[in-house]
């Protein structure tokens, strides 16, 4: 808790300014904080992004001292500032809104005036001393928010992208041991929400598990595309202000302290400017969404009823569902899996619109890119963990009913129709339909086929795996 009873002067281009004496953040902080009432959405939001920014600001510092342009003390001062970051200490004091005018600008100089203050602390001097450590000159030497920016943003994504993928996988494997534990109740397959031909509720779920497999591969290749950065481009990439051997050994530094291979872009003013690596992430998280709500509203059309609906498999119940009828269970879990989709899905059109934005050599858009993949894959990453424990994992089925809807379905006609022909086969489906009588009932009736065929034809494995004999 600050104690805000004194204050500290502090100036920029625009003059003075007092702010609370013991606060971490400075003057261009400050004004951010009371620019950007936007979102209610602070940077520390996602703490990923300000570890990202300690590294890269870490990286920066090291090579600056490697090509003498920063002393060993002051060196030393921001590297411990920069691992107390890393260690998730003080991240209370990044409150500038995740949506920024100034192209992440205010984000840098959060990330600046915090880790020059720190250092300053390690240094024996006060908050705000900055003639003995600053925030621009220092922190910040060889350096602009135009290159900062996007690699801290980038580096943020890799480190929030292995728990997106383990969720995943976990939500695979469990739709995977349904798969097994379900592979020889018979059900009706659907086609346009009508009844289609038979097979197992194992071959449903194991159809779930198999398009999310498809994207855990290509979610974990297209995180490679955010490994080439721009770091040493400075403003628009031509370096300016920069030692020319800057930008490739802060890629190599920032490579060994993130344990990802970063990758110096070959075109720095291109890569300044450019945001196809970001639209193709959050792209690749829509098509994850999508598969992800299709599957939770499978999930709750085949549990819907209990008693008048489908009622095939039953949802772990997690609360009660009414104010008002008693016994109802809502699919709450299902439910929310697709508000999240909903919501990466509007984020992926924030980045199209923000990437689109972008003129000449800068997108001044990116802080709502930052901010929307941030946040899909915040999203992602705890639904599916919901998911997979409160709704998939607790599945069960109702066997007995599943049976009976296949033997009494008009479908189950589609399975004798190569040995009847399809004009004795539309009859009896139209005659069981208009009588309400059972389809291999009236088959046995005509003696179109022998007992033995017809338990041949039906039984279980011919039906989930059918083969024509």
């Amino acid at each position: 808790m600050h104690t805000h009873n004194k204050t500290r002067q502090e100036k920029d281009l625009l003059g003075t300014a007092d702010i609370p004496a013991d606060v971490l953040h400075g003057i261009q902080t400050q004004r951010a904080i009371d620019n950007f009432n936007l979102s209610g959405v602070p940077i520390n939001h996602f703490p990923e992004l300000i570890k990202a920014l300690a590294m890269v600001k870490q990286a920066c510092a090291i090579t600056n001292n490697q090509l003498d342009l920063l002393s060993g003390e002051k060196l030393n001062a921001i590297n411990a500032a920069c691992e107390k970051l890393k260690q998730g200490q003080h991240h209370d004091s990044f409150l500038v809104d995740m949506i920024q005018g100034g192209a992440g600008t205010s984000t840098n100089m959060n990330a600046n005036e915090v880790i020059a203050n720190l250092a300053l602390q390690n240094l024996g001097h006060s908050l705000g001393q900055y003639q003995y450590l600053h925030p621009n000159d220092d922190v910040n030497k060889s350096q602009s928010t135009n290159d900062i920016y996007p690699t801290s943003v980038r580096l943020a994504i890799l480190m929030s992208h292995g728990a997106l993928v383990d969720s995943l996988k976990s939500l695979r494997d469990a739709m995977l041991v349904k798969a097994d534990e379900f592979s020889h109740v018979i059900k009706m397959g659907r086609t346009q929400l009508q009844d289609a031909v038979p097979m197992s509720l194992g071959q449903e779920f194991k159809s779930f598990a198999s398009t999310l497999t498809e994207d855990v591969d290509r979610i974990a290749h297209l995180s490679e595309l955010l490994t080439e950065i721009n770091l040493g481009g400075t403003a628009i990439g031509t370096g300016i202000n920069a030692h020319h051997q800057f930008g490739e050994l802060s890629v190599k530094t920032l490579s060994e302290l993130s344990g990802f291979k970063m990758i110096l872009a070959s075109d720095l003013i291109e890569a300044s400017s450019d945001m196809g690596a970001f639209v193709l992430f959050s792209s690749m998280l829509k098509r994850l969404s999508i598969k992800l709500s299709k599957i939770a509203n499978d999930l709750r059309l085949l549990s819907m009823g209990p008693r008048a609906g489908i009622g095939e498999i039953n949802l772990p119940p997690q609360q009660p569902g009414s104010s008002i009828m008693p016994g109802k269970i809502n699919p709450v879990i299902p439910e929310a899996v697709s508000q999240v989709a909903y919501k990466v899905i509007g984020n992926d059109l924030s980045v199209t619109m923000a990437a689109e934005a972008g003129q000449l050599q800068l997108n001044a858009m990116e802080p709502l890119i930052a901010y929307s993949v941030l946040d899909s894959i915040t999203l992602l990453t705890r639904a599916m963990h919901m998911f997979e424990h409160k709704c998939i994992s607790g599945i069960t089925a109702n066997v007995e009913h599943c049976r009976a809807q296949v033997t009494n379905s008009i479908g189950i006609i589609t399975a004798v129709n190569p040995y009847i022909g399809y004009e004795n086969a539309s009859r009896i489906a139209k005659l069981a339909l208009s009588s309400g009588r059972a389809v291999l009932d009236i088959v046995r009736e005509e003696g179109l086929l022998s007992e033995e065929k017809l338990l041949e034809i039906t039984n279980i494995d011919n039906l989930i795996n059918p083969k024509i004999k």
